[in-house]
């Protein structure tokens, strides 16, 4: 049975991250465990854009957890992510490290000027997951506007589609897992 080791960066709420667990257990058929916190200190962050570069939170949760053996991690951070070719990104993927982060910072309605929801961040924040996860586990973007393996350009888009893979995903998926 495959892994999932999900690590907290910094603080994050126990209970959020115990429901984001037995959602993502029952998703990818996988035993998911909280490990402990990982410390980033904000002089990590870019200062000039005040965010932090996914590959450097990829690459020290990889160092950080060198004892996960076959599982799967994933990081969940409060710091704002992007990459080389992106202004932000809400989560990335490393399929050969077997790491996926997400970021919970543009998930939050706050950011968009909206009360605060934490069941509407949950939701949110599990469509991410599920969405790097599938491609840690082999999982390509997928056409399907409703599907958690499609390409979110934009938190429209996140709140558009469902927290779990279509039927085709779905497939390959179990596919992957099972290679009979």
């Amino acid at each position: 049975m495959s892994q999932i080791g999900i690590v907290p960066v910094n603080a994050v709420d126990a209970t959020f991250l115990e429901r984001l667990a037995a959602c993502l257990e029952e998703s990818f058929l996988a035993r998911a465990r909280i490990e402990r916190s990982l410390a980033v200190p904000r002089s990590a962050l870019n200062a000039a854009r005040g965010q932090l570069f996914a590959s450097t939170l990829t690459a020290r949760v990889r160092r950080a957890y060198p004892e996960s053996g076959d599982a799967n991690l994933l990081a969940i951070t409060a710091f704002d992510l992007y990459k080389t070719s992106h202004r932000f990104i809400f989560g990335d993927a490393d399929e050969a490290q077997r790491v996926a982060i997400v970021s919970i910072y543009r998930l939050r309605p706050e950011f968009y000027g909206e009360p605060a929801d934490g069941n509407l961040v949950f939701q949110r924040t599990l469509k991410e997951c599920a969405h790097e996860l599938g491609h840690v586990f082999g999982l390509r973007h997928c056409y399907n506007a409703r599907c958690a393996m499609y390409y979110s350009n934009s938190i429209f888009e996140t709140d558009n589609k469902m927290p779990h893979f279509c039927e085709g995903c779905d497939r390959r998926l179990t596919r992957r897992a099972d290679p009979r």
